[in-house]
């Protein structure tokens, strides 16, 4: 695979690239110090996520919980909450569970073993990779998006990135080529060029520090690589959901399962199926089996898209018509100052913003 690099360009690599990390990288409250609780809740925040994005939860995160031994005390709820929004909540999760094995077994001092780094729940090659060589200089390759992208354009590497296999491919070159002296800087400097400039469609191949190494700048097939192919067709679901009030004033909400997606999250009451609702009311009633009144209007649809699903989300209004029953386990009623604490996912966040906006004059009690 470094057969078409000689060894002069082997050796100059590593170091040209991260002397352009020292100069231009970007200045990123993760990157303060290399604390490796830091390292790891900011690469956990990471995936799937733009970094403009993860800033001000990295920052909310680090004040709400400063320490490993914090962040494994919290109520599931609190951490939840604190994530809500940036979705993929298994990921938090995972994370708790990880780092009460550390803070356990290890009296939360993260493991410098890479065997037992991946034992841990919620970490994988990247992860591992990633904290090994920032927190404890270590060169362990940290193998994601960005860097398929870098090296298959450097060495018009042809592997299918879609296949599990390929990583090992990609991580023998990132081995082969990492910075022995400063593999942390090296590896962030592969995210940094991966994000901006060796950009999926319009590469800066003029600003770029390793363009004289890159064998597809040089034939001009850049935008060939990396190789992918198409994922499967995302699927639909549909959805109808509801405000709906007691006479207090109070909202019916539900808790999701502690399993699948958006575990133990709290949601408005709502069915689903795979193709619309010709009846969007009568539906939801026979769906929600409580005594409720639901308007037939619906107040608008909101769309959400998930990894592998969409959902388009129809939004009624109610209320319940009778105090004379049991609510089932999962529900309850809270004010809208107690709803607020309660960790939302995004689609449900969408649904009362948009009540909000249809509505008025509603009591917070």
């Amino acid at each position: 695979m470094m057969s078409n690099w000689s060894e002069q360009e082997k050796q100059q690599f590593p170091d040209n690239l991260v002397t352009w990390y020292e100069d231009e990288k970007r200045e990123l409250p993760w990157r303060e110090n290399r604390d490796p609780y830091r390292v790891w809740v900011s690469e956990i925040m990471l995936q799937q996520t733009q970094v403009d994005t993860v800033i001000p939860y990295f920052e909310r995160f680090m004040t709400l919980f400063p320490t490993m031994h914090i962040f494994a005390e919290a109520p599931e709820e609190l951490i939840l909450k604190a994530w809500e929004g940036l979705g993929y909540y298994s990921r938090v999760r995972n994370l708790q569970t990880a780092m009460k094995e550390v803070v356990e077994l290890y009296d939360g001092i993260v493991p410098t073993d890479k065997e037992t780094v991946l034992a841990l729940k919620g970490v994988g090659p990247y992860t591992a990779g990633a904290i090994l060589s920032i927190a404890y200089n270590q060169p362990e390759p940290a193998v994601d998006g960005n860097v398929y992208r870098v090296y298959s354009r450097l060495m018009e590497i042809e592997d299918d990135i879609a296949k599990a296999k390929t990583r090992k491919v990609f991580e023998k070159v990132v081995a082969e080529t990492i910075s022995q002296t400063n593999p942390g800087a090296f590896n962030q400097a592969l995210m940094d060029l991966g994000a901006t400039i060796c950009t999926p469609k319009n590469p800066k191949c003029a600003a770029c520090p390793v363009a004289q190494y890159c064998r597809s700048h040089a034939s001009g097939t850049m935008l060939n690589f990396p190789v992918k192919t198409k994922k499967i067709k995302t699927k639909q679901r549909y959805l109808v959901t509801a405000i709906i009030q007691n006479n207090a004033g109070e909202i019916l909400v539900q808790q999701r399962p502690e399993t699948g997606l958006l575990a133990n999250m709290w949601m408005f009451p709502s069915i689903e199926a795979d193709k619309p609702f010709a009846d969007l009311a009568t539906s939801f009633k026979i769906g929600l089996d409580l005594p409720v009144y639901v308007n037939q209007e619906s107040l608008g649809q909101v769309k959400h898209v998930f990894s592998h699903l969409k959902w388009e989300v129809e939004t009624l209004t109610g209320i319940i018509t009778t105090d004379e029953f049991k609510l089932p386990e999962n529900y309850r009623f809270v004010s809208i100052t107690a709803m607020k604490h309660l960790p939302f996912p995004v689609p449900y966040q969408k649904v009362w913003q948009l009540y909000l906006k249809t509505r008025s004059g509603m009591r917070d009690e």
